[in-house]
């Protein structure tokens, strides 16, 4: 990759900052928008509103007020957003990811802060809580959206929610109606995914189930080992069953299966696949895919899925969607590593609010570009969100002579090149520890039945 294939970044950001701002922001407010994603996509350790306002050389309180105050309407960005993923990143076989993300807080006047399960930290703890729902398209991921869980005892707390700036009309919605809601409203605006996964703590609910059901998607979502349902050859009259008190019986046989390539090695599982009817109020449902996985190699773990996918689908084509949700979890990991998801530090619902939507901009963004540079003829097919923002941070600088800044330029592209290069052996060491662990057990990963890489 040469400097010239990177040199058009800086314009790229400021043409796609004006796209998505132009309907919903005004004159000055577009330039703050500008100058939020660039402070977003720099290297710098701390990208909350100080610091990005300084680097930027504007007050800031000006950015302050530009995410709480200003008017402009944050979810005309965000339908904006949307569309152009449902326009520019469509594919047949899209796949909405529901999660949660958390931001550990030492203080009490965040919007929405209590203690609660932080996933940040591993344990309760005071945090903040939102609720997202990703979007995978092959090798393309990004967010679709993104909202703060308000919790019950701060909807009571009048003075409380006022102090925050949260809505008096707001009502509570658990987790997973919020993220039904997001579902909904990103088909509205025209995104279509044929699946939706989600972890045991959304899978759980069976009215999440339904609802995607009722939007027309399919869903492969984990559930936790306790629910309870009967296979679907076994007579309904009998007592209904823990899910994992039936991997041990009889009935299909367990197969070995190749996940997918990751940059450790294979992932390699033992599958076994029923039919089963959950217990949904005491009462048994549908008919739908049990799907049971053993990790085959190292730590013992054991996850059950859940599927309204057709009798005739592949299961190839399940585990594939069954495990795409770890593309979410990158993508939180790189929200707040490369563009600072969780640097926000404002009080106020709005502004936070705010912050969601437009960190899911810097996102889309780099995700846009790095397909961009992967494709062109002297590309890197394995080049990072992390390798994207370097390149166009080092353009940032108006001060800087443009020989400088082509100097440096040149420089990052090495430092790209080095670390590619240095992937790739990580990669091929990893790949062969693996395999000498899975020849120690006696599997062969070459013969293995194995998912599509995409469907």
């Amino acid at each position: 990759m040469d400097v010239q294939a990177v040199e058009s970044l800086p314009d790229e950001l400021a043409k796609f900052a004006s796209a998505i701002s132009a309907c919903a922001m005004t004159k000055p407010s577009q330039r703050h928008c500008l100058t939020y994603l660039a402070g977003q996509v720099t290297d710098r350790p701390r990208k909350s509103v100080e610091p990005i306002a300084l680097a930027a050389k504007i007050p800031p309180r000006t950015l302050q007020e530009f995410l709480s105050f200003h008017r402009w309407d944050e979810e005309a960005v965000e339908a904006c957003l949307q569309e152009r993923l449902a326009g520019d990143h469509a594919h047949a076989q899209a796949i909405a990811i529901v999660d949660e993300t958390s931001f550990a807080k030492k203080g009490d006047r965040s919007p929405g802060v209590q203690r609660q399960w932080c996933g940040a930290t591993g344990k309760v703890d005071n945090c903040m809580v939102s609720v997202h729902v990703g979007y995978a398209a092959g090798d393309f991921h990004a967010l679709l959206s993104g909202e703060l869980y308000v919790p019950q005892a701060w909807l009571a707390d009048a003075k409380r929610c006022e102090d925050a700036g949260i809505p008096p009309d707001l009502p509570y919605r658990t987790k997973w109606q919020m993220a039904l809601d997001q579902l909904a409203v990103a088909r509205q605006r025209g995104v279509r995914c044929r699946w939706v996964v989600a972890d045991e703590l959304y899978g759980r609910a069976h009215e999440l189930r339904l609802g995607v059901a009722d939007l027309g998607m399919q869903y492969v979502v984990e559930i936790p080992c306790n629910l309870s349902g009967h296979l679907a050859h076994w007579d309904l009259a009998g007592p209904p069953r823990r899910v994992d008190g039936l991997w041990e019986r009889g009935g299909t046989r367990w197969e070995t299966w190749k996940i997918e390539e990751t940059t450790k090695g294979p992932e390699v599982w033992r599958v076994r696949a029923l039919r089963f009817r959950p217990l949904e109020e005491g009462v048994a449902g549908d008919e739908q895919w049990l799907i049971i996985a053993c990790k085959a190699f190292g730590t013992q773990v054991t996850k059950y899925f859940l599927s309204n996918a057709p009798k005739d689908t592949p299961l190839g084509d399940l585990l594939h969607v069954a495990f795409a949700r770890w593309h979410v979890e990158r993508l939180f990991q790189e929200s707040k590593s490369e563009i600072g998801l969780d640097h926000y530090e404002g009080r106020t619902w709005l502004g936070f609010k705010r912050h969601l939507v437009l960190s899911a901009a810097s996102i889309l963004f780099l995700a846009e570009q790095r397909k961009r540079l992967r494709e062109l003829p002297d590309g890197f097919g394995s080049l990072t969100l992390e390798q994207v923002k370097r390149a166009v941070e080092v353009q940032l600088d108006p001060e800087m002579p443009l020989e400088e800044r082509r100097r440096q330029l040149a420089c990052a592209i090495a430092i790209n090149e080095y670390h590619q290069r240095r992937n790739e052996t990580a990669r091929r060491s990893h790949e062969k520890r693996r395999l000498r662990e899975l020849k120690a057990l006696g599997i062969d990963p070459a013969t293995l039945p194995r998912c599509p890489a995409t469907l």
